[in-house]
């Protein structure tokens, strides 16, 4: 079958078919899926042109492999289209990749062969909230959930780099402060927060907001306000605004062995649906 597949770039009249394609496995394919329906379009500020790539078995799409803004490969990928698009996986030079586990296993030999290091590489177990299992929080909770608003850029540039600090990950902030903060700031109106007394204590970003899906990351709650129940009260505000819009459901990911977030998420309805590899590299 392999020698009779093509690859190339895929651009927006490839759109529709590529959705479709994303679609048979939407949960999964998520990123994909909000990235490629953005075809065309103009990035947002501070975000790097999105670069895909596509395979094909005639006029029949096989696969799609995510280079930049991430590394990210469709969902349930053959070994023998995954060979195909390896060499165009094989030119980043560095970045964050997230994708089923036998794909970025694959994958990673071959960077690795080429030099590049891994500065994280975990498993993370993804989560979903579908309307039917949600489980309504109590509203005498403690703090006052809220979109991000421009007047809390600080606490949220100091909560991406705390975040880092505690996965031991390079903090970008220490080499170029006003790129980090400008990065920081583009996610703005992604940003979810919850206060208590008008200080911030916990951080989570919709990063993808769609109706196949919400995708929650950057969760972050200050150490010294965990376990009071404002993650509850944060995560309970997100998933109530994106059942209101429509989302077919809310989903996240959490490094695999956090038993207090699994249990979190358990306790609010969430389910476990995949397992994903991430690796930071350059």
């Amino acid at each position: 079958m392999s020698k009779g597949i093509r690859t190339r770039i895929l651009g927006v009249p490839d759109r529709m078919q590529t959705l479709e394609y994303l679609r048979g496995a939407a949960a999964e394919n998520l990123v994909l899926i909000d990235f490629v329906e953005r075809l065309g379009d103009d990035p947002e500020t501070g975000e790097t042109p999105a670069q895909s790539y596509g395979a094909f078995d005639g006029d029949r799409l096989m696969g799609v492999v995510l280079l930049r803004p991430c590394v990210a490969m469709s969902w349930g990928m053959s070994d023998p289209v995954l060979e195909r698009l390896l060499p165009h996986l094989m030119c980043v030079p560095s970045g964050l990749m997230k994708s089923e586990c036998r794909l970025v296993e694959r994958t990673w030999k071959g960077l690795e062969a080429l030099g590049r290091r891994s500065m994280l590489d975990r498993v993370e177990i993804a989560f979903r909230l579908t309307p039917d299992r949600m489980v309504f929080c109590d509203r005498t909770l403690p703090g006052v959930a809220r979109a991000a608003r421009l007047e809390d850029l600080e606490e949220l540039v100091y909560a991406a780099r705390a975040s880092l600090w505690e996965e031991e990950r390079p903090d970008p902030a220490d080499g170029d402060p006003v790129g980090f903060r400008r990065w920081v700031e583009s996610r703005l109106p992604r940003a979810r927060i919850v206060l208590e007394d008008g200080r911030m204590v916990f951080v989570a970003y919709a990063d993808v907001r769609r109706s196949d899906g919400w995708l929650v990351q950057g969760v972050y709650t200050w150490p010294e306000a965990r376990r009071r129940g404002f993650a509850r009260r944060g995560m309970d505000s997100i998933v109530r605004e994106a059942f209101a819009s429509g989302a077919s459901h809310v989903q996240l990911a959490v490094v695999k062995g956090n038993l207090g977030a699994t249990a979190l998420y358990h306790e609010l309805g969430f389910e476990h649906f995949a397992e994903f590899r991430t690796i930071l590299f350059n």
